[in-house]
């Protein structure tokens, strides 16, 4: 998993409010269990017009946006189901960091297990960012996990909370697997005392 320590984008707004992962990744693109390839079905049925062609109004499609890494959204994001593949679809499509008022638990928690980080801002600080997502490439978010701020185009900060664990997992690129292969040698040294047991 990619370390995230700081990122600096052009913010994307989505001020929709009740963003569920159906809407994130619709459930004809979740026979695959490759985490791979799904960016291009990222929000598609609001990406895309029913002959297959762009929307121009949704904002990913702006030119301004399409390269965004950090979604400023509406309130309870990601709710509905808890499918995998929600996240999956951010991050293949560049999302790296989501920032909203409130998220549905299984879909904050997967973010966390795929290298995004959800940042929850108070409503006011929302609309600050919004704000500032709204003037398009004139403006960009700097996000700094160590600090745990967010700096806005004009020198403006807000902060957040995170849980301490989580931030060391995001910081240090560790996914589960990660987790466990820090702690091999102390696997190892149990593995060889059972042996040693074993044979005593």
């Amino acid at each position: 998993m990619q370390p995230f320590t700081t990122l600096t984008s052009t913010p994307a707004p989505l001020k929709v409010i009740n963003v569920d992962t159906d809407m994130i990744i619709p459930k004809q693109y979740l026979k695959t269990i490759k985490r791979t390839g799904l960016g291009t079905a990222l929000f598609s049925e609001m990406r895309y017009k029913e002959d297959g062609s762009e929307n121009p109004d949704f904002v990913l499609n702006q030119p301004a946006y399409r390269k965004s890494e950090i979604l400023v959204a509406g309130d309870n994001f990601g709710c509905g189901s808890s499918r995998e593949h929600a996240p999956w679809a951010l991050l293949d499509f560049g999302i790296r960091c989501v920032i909203s008022t409130s998220f549905a638990d299984i879909f904050y928690n997967n973010c966390f297990k795929n290298g995004i980080l959800p940042i929850v801002v108070s409503p006011e600080d929302l609309e600050k960012l919004f704000d500032d997502a709204e003037r398009g490439s004139n403006a960009t978010l700097t996000v700094d996990l160590e600090k745990q701020e967010i700096k806005g185009p004009d020198g403006g900060t807000v902060t957040f909370d995170i849980d301490p664990f989580r931030k060391h997992c995001l910081m240090n690129g560790l996914d589960d697997i990660g987790l466990t292969m820090e702690k091999a040698p102390k696997i190892a040294a149990f593995e060889d005392k059972l042996k040693q047991r074993a044979w005593a």
